[in-house]
């Protein structure tokens, strides 16, 4: 009997515990239904931020006003009327109602919304524009800094004032006033009062490429080129090497005719030297892979090539090798590749005790090192000292670091078509010393592998 009671109480107890739970649960879903309906954005549902009236007199969030304009939609979303302005003007009087709204109900977790900023107008960035070019023609590097700042300040302050900047042509100009300051260099000996300008400039170019056919036109000329390589090779500023990087990476991606003039300039020993001593990831990734532009095998020259060799390239890329992330490892490899193009390359690839071993390694890390590094593999084994007795496929065999396993894994989850044909080609040499070497376990069954990547 007191068993029987002890339970009905503990049953008791845990229904009045349920029941408080659920009244919990209702208060909450009491307070999410507390929003008031003109407070939500009809298209999201949700509190609105930033609250701005279209044309037909409806008040939405800017945000998702914006992604339904851009989308393609020309209506009102509510009443289905052709927007006659896409002009989005703050409703201050909701937003005010919104915000206190929010501090009265500070109690449930809700917190105040900032208010927004108000974005940049293509006005205002024409406007901006123009005195930067009247500026850059009185040559008051004071007031195009100003202006530059100003820009920046912009961009910073969201995504939707970086596309308006942008399309605006700010681009274009802000490259035809650093033609200007960069000639300007060339012949002035007080160049210190010019560079802070410069470096903002750049600063502020990364983020708007690509640049209209105009604006890389003068950012690709001779005088803006020579600036970016010597701002590269200043020991002093880490931003403005970085910046340089940047932009001489973009520049040689859209057009690599600039690839012979960037060499006379010294730009090679400029990108190695911030490999060497990296200021950051985002510059290592930007040096290697102006590096790959300046030595693909559409503009590679003999005396580019000769030089990458000569100042230690294919040694300080197998460092990188080592210990490098996944992301550093495939630019990495990649200018490996390209160096693998020229015979003295490929030999001094070659000569490198880790490089067979850390290819192999690389292998099935990613898609693109697993690219990369077959193609490597295939140009040493093809190239003639692979025939000799020594060579790069009885160096792997002997090596033991699993090479027919991973090359057989490869073929079997799939690669493109031309490295389908490296590897097969591969495996028809490996398997010449194959049952010499042993190098593969026949009892290893590879059928239900699945990609790594």
């Amino acid at each position: 009997m007191m068993l029987y009671l002890r339970r009905r109480r503990a049953a008791a107890r845990l229904a009045r515990k349920n029941e408080l739970s659920n009244d919990d649960s209702g208060d909450n879903l009491e307070m999410q239904t507390l929003i008031p309906a003109h407070f939500r954005c009809p298209i999201s549902l949700d509190l609105m931020k930033d609250p701005v009236i279209l044309s037909t007199g409806i008040t939405y969030d800017r945000e998702s006003i914006e992604k339904w304009i851009e989308d393609g939609n020309q209506t009102c979303p509510v009443t289905n009327q052709v927007l006659l302005s896409f002009d989005q003007i703050p409703n201050h009087f909701i937003r005010k109602m919104i915000q206190d709204w929010c501090v009265e109900n500070t109690s449930y977790g809700i917190q105040r919304i900032p208010t927004p900023r108000i974005p940049v107008t293509p006005y205002e960035v024409s406007e901006t524009c123009k005195r930067i070019v009247a500026a850059t023609q009185r040559k008051d590097h004071m007031k195009c800094k100003e202006l530059v700042v100003k820009v920046e300040n912009w961009g910073k302050e969201s995504q939707r004032n970086k596309r308006c900047i942008v399309d605006n042509g700010t681009g274009s100009v802000l490259a035809a006033t650093f033609e200007s300051f960069a000639e300007a260099i060339s012949t002035s000996s007080t160049v210190e009062k010019y560079t802070d300008l410069l470096v903002k400039i750049l600063s502020v170019l990364v983020w708007m490429f690509p640049l209209s056919g105009e604006g890389q036109l003068k950012l690709g000329s001779v005088n803006s080129l020579r600036c970016m390589v010597w701002l590269l090779k200043s020991n002093g500023d880490l931003s403005a090497r970085q910046n340089a990087a940047l932009v001489l990476k973009e520049l040689l991606y859209l057009d690599q005719k600039h690839v012979n003039t960037l060499g006379e300039m010294g730009i090679i020993q400029a990108l190695m030297e911030l490999i060497k001593e990296p200021i950051c990831h985002t510059s290592m990734k930007a040096s290697l892979m102006a590096i790959c532009y300046m030595i693909s095998p559409s503009t590679i020259s003999d005396n580019i090539s000769s030089e990458i060799v000569e100042l230690g390239a294919v040694s300080l890329i197998i460092e990188i090798l080592v210990d490098g992330d996944k992301s550093i490892c495939e630019k990495a490899l990649g200018v490996l590749d390209h160096i693998c193009e020229s015979k003295e390359g490929r030999e001094k690839v070659a000569d490198n005790a880790l490089t067979i071993p850390l290819l192999f390694r690389k292998i099935l890390a990613s898609e693109l090192t697993s690219k990369f590094s077959v193609s490597i593999l295939w140009k040493l084994c093809k190239d003639e000292k692979s025939e000799e007795e020594g060579g790069v496929v009885a160096e792997a065999l002997q090596l033991k670091v699993g090479a027919f396993q991973k090359l057989l894994i490869l073929l079997q989850i799939g690669c493109d078509k031309s490295t389908k044909e490296k590897v097969t080609e591969l495996l028809k040499l490996f398997n010449i010393s194959r049952a010499k070497l042993d190098c593969i376990d026949s009892s290893m069954d590879f059928r239900y592998l699945e990609k790594s990547y």
